[in-house]
């Protein structure tokens, strides 16, 4: 009698113990969430103007150039942050709470169940949703899966109107905010202690980068492209990756046309029939059976 309530106390300490590891990793990858969208001392930011009319453009861009920028102070608004409908002036991603937490139950559902492969995502801007995988991998002491981090580290490229006509007027590539050098998103990493041989960049536009990547399997891909042509470039190359069961996470689908117009391409054309699920007001993905 005495060594079954032995072997009944070892099992109830093996158990809270294995509940507190648990809680434990939950509670670090709520706060890796919310140091990421920088929700947690919401400082007031400054934001760029972006005046109306061409003279006042010609101007602004004078300034520019001599060092002077126009901005205003925007006080931090949590509902907005959280949906991912601002573009932060310190937080490392923009997509907010919903889509964070996507990405982080796809990779801990393809730990849970043994699919094989590594993670990706391209089209990083700051860092921060690949930043996550890798905390992710941290949190579940996973050592032999990598986080490809893919992006030209210069934003994006002009459309490329002739090859994709869906392209076409796409302005993505004015936008400065979006180039953020390689440099600045590896530092990003160091910050969490993340930066390891377990993170790999491929720089360059994922047309060049993305055929020869050294990728052997994928368990987790998610693409942030914004272009017809970075999408389906994406997709075409990675696909014939992805394990069964892995899933592939599209940022941006419910918002611009020639995304969403390269992945229902895509998936036409490949016969892809696997249920599109909604992450939020922005983004969708599947999980390839």
């Amino acid at each position: 009698m005495e060594l079954v309530v032995v072997r009944a106390s070892v099992r109830l300490v093996e158990r809270s113990q294995g509940d507190g590891a648990a809680h434990a990793r939950a509670l670090y990858l709520d706060l890796m969430r919310r140091s990421l969208l920088d929700a947690i001392y919401r400082h007031p930011e400054l934001v760029r103007v972006r005046p109306k009319g061409r003279l006042k453009r010609s101007v602004t861009s004078l300034l520019e150039r001599r060092g002077v920028r126009l901005v205003r102070q925007r006080h931090f608004d949590p509902e907005r942050r959280a949906e991912g409908r601002d573009w932060p002036q310190h937080a490392h991603t923009m997509i907010g709470v919903e889509r964070l937490r996507n990405i982080q139950t796809c990779v801990e559902k393809v730990i849970r169940s043994g699919v094989p492969g590594d993670l990706i995502e391209t089209g990083v801007w700051r860092g921060g949703s690949v930043i996550l995988m890798r905390a992710v991998l941290k949190a579940y002491d996973i050592s032999d899966r990598t986080v490809w981090v893919a992006d030209s580290f210069r934003g994006l490229p002009p459309p490329d109107a002739d090859g994709y006509p869906a392209d076409a007027g796409a302005s993505f590539h004015e936008y400065k905010e979006l180039a953020v050098p390689l440099d600045e998103v590896r530092e990003n990493f160091n910050r969490y202690g993340l930066l390891d041989d377990q993170v790999e960049f491929l720089e360059g536009w994922f047309r060049d980068t993305l055929p020869a990547a050294p990728i052997e399997q994928l368990a987790v891909m998610r693409l942030d492209g914004d272009h017809y042509e970075s999408t389906w470039d994406a997709l075409t190359n990675l696909y014939p990756k992805l394990s069964s069961g892995g899933y592939v996470i599209i940022d941006d689908y419910l918002l611009i046309d020639p995304c969403r117009a390269a992945v229902d391409d895509f998936r036409d054309n490949n016969a892809i029939v696997d249920e599109l699920e909604t992450v939020d007001w922005n983004a969708v993905f599947w999980r390839k059976r």
